[in-house]
Protein backbone atom coordinates (compact mmCIF):
# COMPACT_ATOMS: atom_id res chain seq x y z
CA UNK A 1 0.00 0.00 0.00
CA UNK A 2 3.45 2.55 0.98
CA UNK A 3 4.61 1.41 -2.40
CA UNK A 4 1.37 2.28 -4.40
CA UNK A 5 1.02 5.65 -2.51
CA UNK A 6 4.90 6.81 -2.74
CA UNK A 7 3.90 6.01 -6.92
CA UNK A 8 1.00 8.09 -7.31
CA UNK A 9 3.05 10.75 -4.93
CA UNK A 10 5.85 10.44 -7.66
CA UNK A 11 3.47 10.53 -10.43
CA UNK A 12 2.24 13.59 -9.41
CA UNK A 13 5.38 15.63 -8.52
CA UNK A 14 7.00 14.33 -12.38
CA UNK A 15 3.85 15.61 -13.62
CA UNK A 16 4.19 19.55 -11.68
CA UNK A 17 7.97 18.87 -12.94
CA UNK A 18 6.59 18.61 -16.26
CA UNK A 19 4.46 21.50 -16.32
CA UNK A 20 6.79 23.39 -14.78
CA UNK A 21 9.35 22.70 -18.13
CA UNK A 22 6.79 23.77 -20.34
CA UNK A 23 5.59 26.65 -18.48
CA UNK A 24 9.51 28.00 -19.15
CA UNK A 25 9.77 27.10 -22.38
CA UNK A 26 6.80 28.92 -23.09
CA UNK A 27 8.08 31.80 -21.30
CA UNK A 28 11.16 31.63 -23.59
CA UNK A 29 9.24 31.14 -26.66
CA UNK A 30 7.01 33.99 -26.55
CA UNK A 31 9.47 36.65 -26.07
CA UNK A 32 11.69 34.86 -28.76
CA UNK A 33 8.68 34.81 -31.21
CA UNK A 34 7.74 38.24 -30.72
CA UNK A 35 11.37 39.61 -31.15
CA UNK A 36 11.36 37.60 -34.61
CA UNK A 37 8.12 39.31 -35.80
CA UNK A 38 9.75 42.08 -34.64
CA UNK A 39 13.34 42.18 -36.38
CA UNK A 40 11.20 40.40 -39.84
CA UNK A 41 9.39 43.65 -39.97
CA UNK A 42 12.55 45.65 -39.29
CA UNK A 43 14.23 43.80 -42.34
CA UNK A 44 11.22 44.88 -45.03
CA UNK A 45 11.27 48.87 -42.83
CA UNK A 46 15.47 48.82 -43.88
CA UNK A 47 15.01 47.65 -46.90
CA UNK A 48 12.79 50.15 -48.24
CA UNK A 49 15.12 53.03 -46.87
CA UNK A 50 17.67 51.01 -48.42
CA UNK A 51 15.80 50.79 -51.82
CA UNK A 52 15.04 54.40 -51.35
CA UNK A 53 18.44 55.82 -50.49
CA UNK A 54 20.22 53.54 -53.36
CA UNK A 55 17.71 55.30 -56.00
CA UNK A 56 18.21 58.70 -54.89
CA UNK A 57 21.81 58.36 -54.18
CA UNK A 58 22.23 56.98 -58.03
CA UNK A 59 19.87 59.55 -59.41
CA UNK A 60 21.17 62.50 -57.47
CA UNK A 61 23.37 63.62 -60.30
CA UNK A 62 20.43 63.69 -62.73
CA UNK A 63 18.58 65.86 -60.18
CA UNK A 64 21.10 68.51 -59.93
CA UNK A 65 21.58 69.19 -63.02
CA UNK A 66 18.23 68.42 -64.81
CA UNK A 67 15.88 69.52 -61.69
CA UNK A 68 12.52 69.52 -63.00
CA UNK A 69 13.69 69.88 -66.59
CA UNK A 70 12.55 66.26 -67.40
CA UNK A 71 8.94 66.60 -66.22
CA UNK A 72 7.98 69.24 -68.52
CA UNK A 73 10.05 67.89 -71.79
CA UNK A 74 8.57 65.13 -74.05
CA UNK A 75 11.50 63.67 -75.84
CA UNK A 76 14.05 61.57 -74.65
CA UNK A 77 17.27 61.77 -76.55
CA UNK A 78 20.24 61.74 -74.75
CA UNK A 79 22.26 62.04 -77.65
CA UNK A 80 21.25 65.68 -78.12
CA UNK A 81 21.18 65.85 -74.40
CA UNK A 82 17.16 66.03 -73.92
CA UNK A 83 16.48 63.86 -71.08
CA UNK A 84 12.69 64.43 -70.82
CA UNK A 85 10.23 61.92 -68.98
CA UNK A 86 6.79 63.42 -69.93
CA UNK A 87 5.93 60.96 -73.08
CA UNK A 88 7.24 57.90 -70.69
CA UNK A 89 4.66 59.36 -67.53
CA UNK A 90 2.19 59.75 -70.00
CA UNK A 91 2.10 56.12 -71.85
CA UNK A 92 2.72 54.88 -68.19
CA UNK A 93 -0.45 56.85 -66.57
CA UNK A 94 -2.87 56.06 -70.37
CA UNK A 95 -1.92 51.87 -70.28
CA UNK A 96 -2.58 51.44 -66.69
CA UNK A 97 -5.54 53.37 -66.93
CA UNK A 98 -7.17 51.27 -69.93
CA UNK A 99 -5.97 48.02 -68.09
CA UNK A 100 -7.59 49.23 -65.11
CA UNK A 101 -10.83 50.53 -66.39
CA UNK A 102 -11.17 46.84 -68.21
CA UNK A 103 -9.97 44.48 -65.43
CA UNK A 104 -11.74 45.95 -62.51
CA UNK A 105 -15.23 45.19 -64.02
CA UNK A 106 -14.43 42.03 -65.31
CA UNK A 107 -12.38 40.46 -62.04
CA UNK A 108 -15.66 41.99 -60.51
CA UNK A 109 -17.73 40.41 -62.53
CA UNK A 110 -15.65 36.90 -62.27
CA UNK A 111 -15.16 37.07 -58.67
CA UNK A 112 -19.67 37.32 -58.41
CA UNK A 113 -19.57 34.43 -60.78
CA UNK A 114 -17.33 32.28 -58.58
CA UNK A 115 -18.85 33.03 -55.33
CA UNK A 116 -22.67 32.98 -56.00
CA UNK A 117 -23.56 31.56 -59.07
CA UNK A 118 -21.40 28.59 -59.76
CA UNK A 119 -21.52 25.34 -58.29
CA UNK A 120 -18.62 24.84 -55.82
CA UNK A 121 -16.53 22.61 -57.82
CA UNK A 122 -16.96 24.45 -61.31
CA UNK A 123 -15.88 27.57 -58.81
CA UNK A 124 -12.52 25.89 -57.39
CA UNK A 125 -11.93 24.77 -61.11
CA UNK A 126 -12.40 28.18 -62.62
CA UNK A 127 -10.63 29.96 -59.76
CA UNK A 128 -8.07 28.02 -60.31
CA UNK A 129 -7.07 28.53 -64.03
CA UNK A 130 -7.49 32.29 -63.30
CA UNK A 131 -4.73 32.49 -60.67
CA UNK A 132 -2.34 29.84 -62.95
CA UNK A 133 -2.59 33.53 -65.05
CA UNK A 134 -0.59 34.94 -62.46
CA UNK A 135 2.11 32.64 -62.46
CA UNK A 136 2.88 33.34 -66.35
CA UNK A 137 5.78 35.73 -67.13
CA UNK A 138 5.45 38.91 -68.32
CA UNK A 139 7.54 38.25 -71.53
CA UNK A 140 4.82 35.66 -72.41
CA UNK A 141 2.39 37.73 -72.06
CA UNK A 142 4.33 40.39 -74.67
CA UNK A 143 4.51 37.65 -77.24
CA UNK A 144 1.13 36.54 -76.99
CA UNK A 145 -0.02 40.05 -77.40
CA UNK A 146 2.41 40.60 -80.63
CA UNK A 147 1.16 37.15 -82.21
CA UNK A 148 -2.35 36.86 -81.26
CA UNK A 149 -4.00 40.28 -80.28
CA UNK A 150 -1.86 42.79 -83.07
CA UNK A 151 -3.38 40.48 -85.62
CA UNK A 152 -6.89 40.98 -84.48
CA UNK A 153 -6.31 44.46 -83.65
CA UNK A 154 -5.24 44.62 -86.88
CA UNK A 155 -8.54 43.61 -88.67
CA UNK A 156 -10.41 45.53 -85.88
CA UNK A 157 -8.99 49.16 -85.64
CA UNK A 158 -10.11 50.09 -89.42
CA UNK A 159 -13.64 48.86 -88.72
CA UNK A 160 -13.22 51.17 -85.54
CA UNK A 161 -12.33 54.06 -87.54
CA UNK A 162 -15.41 53.93 -89.87
CA UNK A 163 -17.58 53.89 -86.96
CA UNK A 164 -18.77 57.08 -85.26
CA UNK A 165 -16.11 56.22 -82.51
CA UNK A 166 -13.55 56.68 -84.81
CA UNK A 167 -14.32 60.67 -85.22
CA UNK A 168 -13.65 61.08 -81.63
CA UNK A 169 -9.46 60.76 -82.46
CA UNK A 170 -9.27 58.00 -79.92
CA UNK A 171 -8.80 56.02 -82.97
CA UNK A 172 -7.51 58.06 -85.25
CA UNK A 173 -3.75 56.89 -87.32
CA UNK A 174 -2.45 54.19 -88.78
CA UNK A 175 -4.13 50.84 -87.88
CA UNK A 176 -0.52 48.52 -87.08
CA UNK A 177 -2.28 46.91 -84.72
CA UNK A 178 0.97 48.00 -81.81
CA UNK A 179 0.15 51.05 -79.56
CA UNK A 180 -0.70 52.52 -76.60
CA UNK A 181 -4.46 50.35 -77.16
CA UNK A 182 -2.82 46.68 -77.29
CA UNK A 183 -0.90 47.47 -74.47
CA UNK A 184 -3.22 48.35 -72.17
CA UNK A 185 -5.40 45.48 -72.89
CA UNK A 186 -1.92 43.30 -72.09
CA UNK A 187 -1.70 44.91 -68.91
CA UNK A 188 -5.57 43.93 -68.00
CA UNK A 189 -5.31 40.22 -68.69
CA UNK A 190 -1.92 40.18 -66.44
CA UNK A 191 -3.58 42.44 -63.39
CA UNK A 192 -6.77 40.40 -64.29
CA UNK A 193 -5.76 37.53 -61.46
CA UNK A 194 -4.50 39.43 -58.78
CA UNK A 195 -7.73 41.45 -58.35
CA UNK A 196 -9.95 38.58 -59.17
CA UNK A 197 -8.19 36.37 -56.50
CA UNK A 198 -8.70 38.76 -53.80
CA UNK A 199 -12.26 40.07 -54.61
CA UNK A 200 -13.45 35.97 -54.62
CA UNK A 201 -11.95 35.96 -51.31
CA UNK A 202 -12.89 38.78 -49.55
CA UNK A 203 -16.76 38.43 -51.11
CA UNK A 204 -16.30 34.82 -49.77
CA UNK A 205 -16.14 36.03 -46.48
CA UNK A 206 -19.28 37.76 -46.38
CA UNK A 207 -21.36 35.83 -43.54
CA UNK A 208 -23.95 33.55 -44.84
CA UNK A 209 -26.46 34.61 -42.38
CA UNK A 210 -26.32 38.16 -43.35
CA UNK A 211 -27.08 37.24 -46.78
CA UNK A 212 -29.45 34.79 -45.91
CA UNK A 213 -31.17 37.62 -43.83
CA UNK A 214 -31.54 39.60 -46.99
CA UNK A 215 -33.17 36.82 -49.47
CA UNK A 216 -35.42 36.14 -46.16
CA UNK A 217 -36.91 39.50 -46.57
CA UNK A 218 -37.29 39.35 -49.99
CA UNK A 219 -34.44 40.92 -52.00
CA UNK A 220 -32.91 39.34 -55.00
CA UNK A 221 -29.47 38.19 -55.46
CA UNK A 222 -28.75 41.62 -57.44
CA UNK A 223 -29.85 43.61 -54.41
CA UNK A 224 -28.09 41.25 -51.61
CA UNK A 225 -24.91 41.45 -53.79
CA UNK A 226 -25.05 45.42 -54.03
CA UNK A 227 -26.17 46.12 -50.63
CA UNK A 228 -24.61 43.76 -48.37
CA UNK A 229 -21.67 41.61 -49.94
CA UNK A 230 -20.14 44.82 -51.66
CA UNK A 231 -20.90 47.11 -48.77
CA UNK A 232 -19.14 44.18 -46.33
CA UNK A 233 -16.03 43.02 -48.61
CA UNK A 234 -15.66 47.53 -49.90
CA UNK A 235 -12.14 47.74 -48.03
CA UNK A 236 -11.04 43.96 -49.23
CA UNK A 237 -11.94 45.05 -53.00
CA UNK A 238 -10.48 48.10 -53.17
CA UNK A 239 -7.08 47.06 -51.56
CA UNK A 240 -7.34 44.53 -54.65
CA UNK A 241 -8.29 46.96 -57.36
CA UNK A 242 -4.97 49.05 -55.50
CA UNK A 243 -2.78 45.58 -55.89
CA UNK A 244 -3.68 45.34 -59.69
CA UNK A 245 -2.68 49.12 -59.57
CA UNK A 246 0.85 48.74 -58.38
CA UNK A 247 1.23 45.61 -60.58
CA UNK A 248 0.06 47.92 -63.79
CA UNK A 249 2.43 50.57 -62.99
CA UNK A 250 5.49 48.54 -62.99
CA UNK A 251 4.88 46.40 -65.70
CA UNK A 252 7.68 46.36 -68.36
CA UNK A 253 8.49 43.69 -70.91
CA UNK A 254 4.59 42.78 -72.06
CA UNK A 255 4.77 47.04 -72.37
CA UNK A 256 7.52 47.21 -73.97
CA UNK A 257 7.04 44.71 -76.59
CA UNK A 258 3.28 46.38 -77.37
CA UNK A 259 4.10 50.23 -76.85
CA UNK A 260 6.35 50.63 -79.77
CA UNK A 261 8.99 52.33 -78.17
CA UNK A 262 8.53 55.51 -78.92
CA UNK A 263 10.44 58.22 -76.72
CA UNK A 264 10.51 61.68 -79.09
CA UNK A 265 6.93 62.70 -78.99
CA UNK A 266 3.13 62.21 -76.81
CA UNK A 267 0.86 59.41 -78.16
CA UNK A 268 -2.29 61.43 -79.98
CA UNK A 269 -4.65 58.32 -79.75
CA UNK A 270 -4.98 54.73 -78.45
CA UNK A 271 -3.94 53.38 -81.80
CA UNK A 272 -0.79 55.65 -81.50
CA UNK A 273 2.60 54.23 -80.26
CA UNK A 274 4.60 55.41 -77.47
CA UNK A 275 6.50 54.62 -74.32
CA UNK A 276 6.45 54.08 -70.47
CA UNK A 277 8.28 54.42 -67.52
CA UNK A 278 9.40 50.97 -67.24
CA UNK A 279 10.01 50.27 -71.08
CA UNK A 280 12.10 53.40 -71.48
CA UNK A 281 13.84 52.25 -68.44
CA UNK A 282 14.64 48.53 -69.99
CA UNK A 283 14.87 49.45 -73.49
CA UNK A 284 17.43 52.68 -73.08
CA UNK A 285 19.83 50.97 -70.06
CA UNK A 286 21.75 49.37 -72.15
CA UNK A 287 22.56 52.02 -74.70
CA UNK A 288 23.25 54.39 -71.37
CA UNK A 289 27.14 55.53 -71.80
CA UNK A 290 27.76 58.67 -69.44
CA UNK A 291 27.34 58.57 -66.12
CA UNK A 292 24.80 61.21 -66.75
CA UNK A 293 22.46 58.99 -68.90
CA UNK A 294 22.23 56.05 -66.17
CA UNK A 295 21.55 58.80 -63.59
CA UNK A 296 18.67 59.89 -65.65
CA UNK A 297 17.40 56.64 -66.01
CA UNK A 298 17.89 55.91 -62.23
CA UNK A 299 15.70 59.50 -61.99
CA UNK A 300 12.94 57.73 -63.76
CA UNK A 301 12.54 54.61 -61.86
CA UNK A 302 12.38 57.08 -58.52
CA UNK A 303 10.04 59.13 -60.03
CA UNK A 304 8.17 55.34 -60.58
CA UNK A 305 8.81 54.52 -57.30
CA UNK A 306 7.45 57.88 -55.93
CA UNK A 307 4.39 57.66 -57.50
CA UNK A 308 3.69 53.87 -56.63
CA UNK A 309 4.27 55.24 -53.04
CA UNK A 310 1.72 58.33 -53.34
CA UNK A 311 -1.05 55.54 -54.79
CA UNK A 312 -0.33 53.09 -51.87
CA UNK A 313 -1.21 55.92 -49.31
CA UNK A 314 -4.12 57.31 -51.01
CA UNK A 315 -5.22 53.57 -51.14
CA UNK A 316 -4.43 53.52 -47.27
CA UNK A 317 -6.32 56.55 -46.60
CA UNK A 318 -9.21 55.57 -48.63
CA UNK A 319 -9.23 52.13 -47.14
CA UNK A 320 -9.45 53.51 -43.53
CA UNK A 321 -12.61 56.41 -44.42
CA UNK A 322 -14.14 53.52 -46.69
CA UNK A 323 -13.89 51.39 -43.83
CA UNK A 324 -15.38 54.02 -40.94
CA UNK A 325 -18.04 54.78 -43.45
CA UNK A 326 -19.43 51.18 -43.86
CA UNK A 327 -18.07 49.11 -40.92
CA UNK A 328 -16.67 46.99 -42.97
CA UNK A 329 -13.72 44.91 -41.55
CA UNK A 330 -12.41 42.75 -44.61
Amino acid sequence: MRTREADIAGASGGGRAGARLRRSHLKLADPAFRWLTILCAAAVALAMIALTGVLVGNSWLAITKLGLKPLHTVAWAPSIGSYGALSSLFGTFVTTLIAMVIAVPLALAVALLLVELVHPVLSRVIGTTIEMLAAIPSIIFGMWGIFVVVPILQKVEPWIQSTPLGRLGLFSGPPIGIGILPAGIILALMVLPFITAVSRDVLGMVPTVVKEAGFGMGSTTFEVTRRISFRYALSGIAGAVFLGLGRALGETMAVAFLLGGVFDRLPHSLLDQGTSISATIALQFGEATKPLDVSALIELGLILFLITMVFQLVAQVWLARARRMTGSRA
